[in-house]
């Protein structure tokens, strides 16, 4: 709970997963990936109830034998590869209504964006509650670098390499434009009120949350998987040094 409201956390972890099978129980350094999302979320001091979302019994047992509470399964037409996420919050949200249990505001984590500093979920809840005359959602984004959208190319019908973005100017190297940020899943935050009415955390009343360039990775494919295992396993070495 933050000044006076309630809180959820939702951690959505299907059980199907074509870029890389398996992937939400993959071990990485040693706990399976959902596992860092969960007990991140689980020493938050604000979070109330922490709810990993999930289709899969498998799943289901490896949360709660790292104490998480499941009292219910996803249903399987939530968890297709076209399933939105919203629909998946709508239906927390909605399940546990009907259990008697309302939140303030809900906390997306997403296991796929394990690098979280200790202190990121709470800080993106006092962020919010700063701001909270003027704003109803949060969400993360690390600022791009060489995938700028005005460098980024595209392949035409020609089979000619031509700008995404059609400019006069000449660019040639990121130091020339504006920053530009991409959302990442290290943390959405959306007042549960603003959601059910948008169904997205993204609104003319959505803050960012700034995150640094080490966190700008998540988990699609086997590339990511060993990218993101090498940068744990560094900031492992830098701590217990």
């Amino acid at each position: 709970m933050i000044n006076g409201k309630s809180v959820l956390a939702i951690i959505p972890a299907r059980g199907g997963s074509k870029g890389l099978p398996g992937k939400n129980v993959r071990r990485l350094c040693g706990k399976p990936l959902l596992i860092w999302s969960l007990e991140q979320a689980m020493n938050s001091t604000y979070l109330d109830t922490v709810f990993v979302s999930t289709d899969s019994n498998e799943i289901s047992n490896i949360a709660e034998s790292y104490g998480a509470e499941i009292p219910f399964l996803r249903p399987s037409e939530l968890a297709m590869d076209c399933s939105p996420t919203s629909d998946v919050i709508i239906h927390v949200l909605t399940t546990f209504e009907q259990q008697g249990k309302k939140y303030d505001y809900v906390v997306l984590l997403e296991p796929t964006s394990p690098l979280r500093k200790d202190r990121d979920i709470d800080d993106a809840l006092e962020l919010l509650m700063e701001h909270s005359d003027r704003a109803d959602c949060v969400v993360s984004v690390g600022e791009l670098h060489m995938e700028h959208p005005m460098i980024v190319k595209k392949i035409n019908a020609k089979g000619r390499l031509t700008p995404y973005i059609e400019t006069t100017e000449k660019i040639y190297q990121r130091q020339q434009v504006d920053k530009a940020y991409f959302p990442y899943g290290v943390i959405y935050i959306s007042s549960v009120s603003a959601f059910k009415r948008n169904l997205t955390f993204y609104t003319q009343e959505t803050i960012p949350y700034l995150i640094e360039r080490w966190q700008n990775f998540e988990v699609d494919d086997e590339i990511d998987f060993m990218i993101i295992e090498k940068i744990m396993m560094r900031m492992m070495i830098a701590v217990n040094n």
